[in-house]
């Protein structure tokens, strides 16, 4: 076992002053006593205050795309701050990022800036509801759109029957003190099933402004869209006038350089970006067609634009954009996979494992992509995930809780993941024996 003394006697001394010894819900699981507390990172690897190296799948729950300590991103952000750290103003490096944005982002025009995709999401609720005059948003089951009261709704159940009926589905708050009437112009709708999304939007007789999704359903699971949802769903918009919003605060940049949708050919009205977007400094965008993002919405907040956190992100959209990069994504991400697959044989469990970019996915207990997340909840073996998240963590490896998503950087190699998967094995053989 590893030492974790360092780690332990910290999580203490901050729970004094800190509420859960934690800066944010993400930071400790529900299976662990104790987080892992950061020492520094570099490259593929974290390293925690005991001096324990982790071979990093979170990667800061998606922004380190380029990797910890990335040298093009820190020489970016050292140049801006001898400038100025925050004017509260506009600046040329606002202006040279939002116009990058445009060029890769297929649905946009023009942008607008917020600090977190907490923000983005609740922009993108009012833009919608400005542009089409409407105010009821349609939602799926298990998408996360941030933790403001509107937003976040049936995001997580504890079993299938908790989601209650497909074509009407319960109306579950996952926080204490949230404020259950925000939520009333909220449409919930079951993910993967466009014969039952119909049906809502007829049942809900032109009252919809927006639909809002993640196109590649990566908070629970990750869930990949079926064949041909996507066109089906722009379909249903643009019959009924609905403004489609993808919430690519996770596969923006990591599925392709245009996101999801550069990814998948489906283009939406509106996009939100965040994580990736800013290469570890705290950025979201909204993205969208001009004559929606012109509607009249204000975005008030004082660090949007932040000249800091845009040299940053244009840093990462420029070596992202260098040839190759996103083919070496899939090729790391497949050997990944194929290891995954090949340990599931040896161990003679049901796994199922897919990548897509710099996203991977792994799954026990089924051997097949789950259609949305009352299939996962039911079929998937999340406990065993969960103890296998454990093990790995003890053995060198830093995974993501429950939710079986791997993250890759440029930094990643061969021999990380030659690597982990021997880890992989390790971890399987104490679990199983």
């Amino acid at each position: 076992m590893r030492n974790h003394m360092e780690n332990n006697s910290l999580h203490k001394e901050m729970s004094k002053y800190v509420v859960n010894g934690v800066g944010s819900s993400f930071h400790k699981s529900a299976v662990e006593d104790v987080p892992l507390s950061a020492e520094y990172g570099k490259g593929s690897k974290m390293y925690d205050v005991d001096g324990n190296e982790y071979i990093d799948y979170v990667l800061g729950f998606g922004p380190m795309i380029l990797g910890h300590a990335n040298e093009v991103v820190d020489e970016a952000v050292i140049n801006q701050i001898k400038k100025g750290t925050h004017f509260s103003a506009p600046t040329r490096i606002m202006g040279e990022y939002a116009k990058k944005i445009t060029e890769i982002t297929p649905c946009a025009d023009k942008v607008v800036f917020q600090t977190t995709g907490s923000e983005a999401d609740m922009y993108a609720f009012r833009v919608a509801r400005a542009y089409t005059g409407k105010m009821k948003i349609i939602k799926f089951e298990g998408h996360y759109h941030g933790w403001a009261d509107e937003q976040n709704v049936n995001f997580a159940a504890k079993d299938v029957e908790g989601f209650g009926p497909l074509d009407n589905p319960n109306k579950i708050y996952n926080v204490k003190g949230q404020r259950h009437a925000t939520s009333d112009d909220v449409v919930l709708a079951p993910w993967n099933d466009l014969e039952t999304l119909e049906k809502i939007i007829k049942r809900e007789a032109g009252q919809i402004a927006g639909m809002i999704m993640e196109p590649h359903m990566c908070d629970e699971g990750p869930i990949a869209p079926q064949e041909g949802y996507l066109k089906g769903v722009r379909a249903l918009c643009d019959t009924y006038g609905i403004v489609l919003i993808f919430d690519e605060i996770i596969t923006g940049l990591r599925l392709s350089l245009g996101g999801a949708q550069g990814a998948y050919g489906v283009i939406p009205d509106v996009a939100l970006y965040a994580k990736a977007m800013g290469g570890g400094y705290p950025v979201s965008v909204i993205a969208g067609k001009e004559k929606i993002m012109d509607v009249g919405v204000t975005a008030s907040g004082c660090f949007n634009g932040n000249p800091v956190v845009s040299a940053a992100g244009l840093a990462v959209l420029n070596e992202l954009s260098k040839p190759g990069v996103y083919e070496r994504f899939q090729t790391i991400g497949d050997r990944l996979v194929s290891g995954i697959y090949e340990l599931g044989k040896s161990h003679k469990i049901k796994v199922y494992a897919n990548c897509v970019g710099a996203i991977c996915t792994l799954m026990f207990g089924v051997d097949r992509p789950v259609k949305d997340v009352r299939d996962y909840v039911k079929n998937a073996d999340i406990d065993m995930y969960n103890m296998f998240f454990l093990m790995t963590k003890e053995l060198g490896v830093r995974l993501s809780y429950r939710r079986g998503r791997m993250f890759t950087s440029t930094k990643h190699t061969e021999k990380d993941i030659d690597k982990t998967l021997e880890i992989f094995d390790e971890a399987l053989f104490n679990i199983l024996k």
